[in-house]
């Protein structure tokens, strides 16, 4: 077993995510220590300021540095990690034109950290002609696994909603012997997640995000806007699939005329109705759902998913894992499967055409 630091920064663009696991790349073996390192105001304007921008832009050289620093800052609270995986905060995702962008450079951090890093995990897939997203649905199957053996979860498929900025869902059997076997996996980004609510938030509140889901609750879902965005071509695309943060930024501006209760209201039906849309892609109802990412926390959420979800639907934590971590987690765990050079994505995770075992390793 490898002792890996994972650490994620997400399009929620709220802080840095770190969390220890032991693995060999396959099973796990035991969860360690987490921290969070919050943006400051300032580093959270000049990363929103960075939104859209692909590694040639001249603000790519600042923006990069201060995301290597808030990694390796952060990273120095784990002295025992052997091995960091680096995910780098995205600023723009368009597989199918430009590619995909993290800002960061592993190397920097390796520098930093004084040990290897592994990064970049997403080129090499979208280089193959895959999606480069979602990447945590091997993991997910690892996490299932992991819960069946002990005892809180039946041998029997399961599925992993998280709800970041953006969301995405992963289909998984545990009994599959491994990750990327055939019927293992399925997976696909199922529509805006937390980023609009949260930028609607910052715009007319000042606030980082609707506590709890309390405003959300206060207000009622437009109906008009609502069908019109279920209406978008992309419900009928077929998974795996993925999205860039902004994608969906028509939804953002045909709230312009409603109350701040109503607006975040049909956010959150947005967000209900786009996963039970994506149950149509999936290769049989799940027992239940189990929600992870920042989204579990707001009671809104859970409940307009229970009331549109034909499954039962409950956070992560009911299974004993830790929905604040598990991306972190994911990349801790990615790394030691990078350095083993074993597959993190397959065809049905990003539509990549075989297994790809992508990501850099850069040593101090």
């Amino acid at each position: 077993m490898i002792r890996a630091l994972g650490m994620m920064s997400g399009t929620s663009l709220d802080g840095v995510d770190a969390a220890m696991i032991d693995t060999d790349g396959i099973r796990i073996g035991g969860f360690g220590a987490s921290a969070f390192r919050a943006f400051s105001d300032n580093e959270s304007a000049v990363l929103h300021g960075g939104l859209g921008l692909w590694p040639d832009a001249p603000a790519i050289p600042d923006l990069a540095q201060l995301v290597e620093a808030a990694h390796a800052d952060l990273a120095q609270r784990f002295p025992d990690a052997q091995l960091i995986g680096f995910h780098g905060q995205t600023l723009a995702h368009d597989p199918r034109g430009r590619g995909t962008h993290q800002a960061g450079d592993g190397a920097a951090v390796a520098r930093a950290t004084g040990r290897p890093v592994v990064w970049d995990f997403r080129s090499e897939d979208v280089r193959r002609g895959g999606e480069g997203a979602p990447l945590v649905p091997f993991f997910h199957w690892a996490c299932a696994e992991w819960a069946v053996g002990q005892g809180a979860l039946p041998p029997a498929p399961v599925a992993f909603l998280n709800l970041g900025g953006v969301g995405n869902i992963s289909w998984v059997d545990p009994t599959a012997t491994a990750p990327e076997a055939p019927g293992a996996c399925l997976a696909f980004d199922t529509g805006p997640a937390n980023a609009p609510l949260n930028d609607l938030m910052r715009a007319r509140r000042r606030q980082s995000r609707d506590e709890g889901g309390a405003l959300a609750a206060s207000g009622q879902a437009d109906a008009g806007v609502l069908a019109q965005f279920l209406d978008d071509p992309w419900f009928r695309r077929p998974a795996p699939k993925s999205l860039d943060r902004d994608q969906f930024a028509d939804l953002s501006r045909a709230l312009a005329g409603l109350s701040d209760a109503d607006a975040a209201a049909t956010l959150v039906a947005a967000l209900a109705g786009s996963v039970a849309a994506g149950m149509r892609w999936l290769p049989a109802l799940p027992a239940q759902l189990l929600v992870c990412g920042g989204g579990r926390h707001n009671t809104a959420i859970m409940q307009a998913l229970a009331d549109a979800l034909p499954m039962p639907v409950a956070a992560v934590e009911t299974i004993g894992l830790d929905g604040d971590m598990l991306e972190a987690q994911a990349f801790g765990w990615l790394a030691v499967r990078v350095l083993k050079g074993l597959p993190i994505s397959g065809p049905m995770t990003t539509g990549v055409p075989e297994p790809v075992c992508g990501g850099r390793i850069s040593h101090p």
